[in-house]
């Protein structure tokens, strides 16, 4: 309302870098998914539990897209040289590796013992969007319980076929 119609476009143009960087790291990744969905993953005993392949992809996009909205509020606050983007930088380029490890590589131990990892970087990054963001903080919620239970998962399956 208060900006030309120029301002207006660039003040979104760092909300759709975030957008793109989760969403990029979520393409990345897929590229050992894709592959290992139809092969490899579809022989592996699995837990009763285990959600239906075509929950995965939804729900991963929603998540990437609610973590890229919290990096932008996070980084309009605190800017790139900051503990918070080190942070979701590092929680993003965990969640990458953790598909190069279970899917690509298939070391299901291997695949555990990153996922944890990852887990505490995610819960360290909420806690400090929390301090900047409530809304930041909020928006990791579903992707810190997502990760909790797929780290369930992926200790089942590594019990089931270890």
């Amino acid at each position: 309302m208060f900006f030309s119609r120029s301002e207006e476009n660039n003040s979104y143009r760092p909300l759709l870098a975030f957008l793109l960087l989760t969403l990029g790291v979520g393409a990345l990744g897929n590229i050992a998914v894709e592959p290992a969905i139809p092969t490899w993953y579809a022989g592996l005993n699995k837990p009763d539990f285990n959600p239906p392949s075509w929950v995965f992809a939804p729900v991963w996009t929603t998540l990437y897209i609610l973590m890229g909205v919290a990096g932008w509020r996070v980084w309009r606050i605190t800017g790139l040289k900051s503990v918070e983007m080190a942070f979701f930088l590092v929680q993003l380029a965990l969640n990458c590796a953790w598909s190069f490890i279970f899917f690509g590589a298939q070391q299901l131990g291997a695949a555990l013992v990153e996922i944890v990892v990852m887990w505490l970087a995610i819960l360290a990054t909420l806690v400090l969007f929390w301090r900047r963001d409530r809304l930041a903080g909020l928006l990791f919620v579903p992707y810190l319980a997502w990760v909790s239970f797929a780290t369930v998962l992926t200790h089942a399956i590594w019990r089931l076929n270890g």
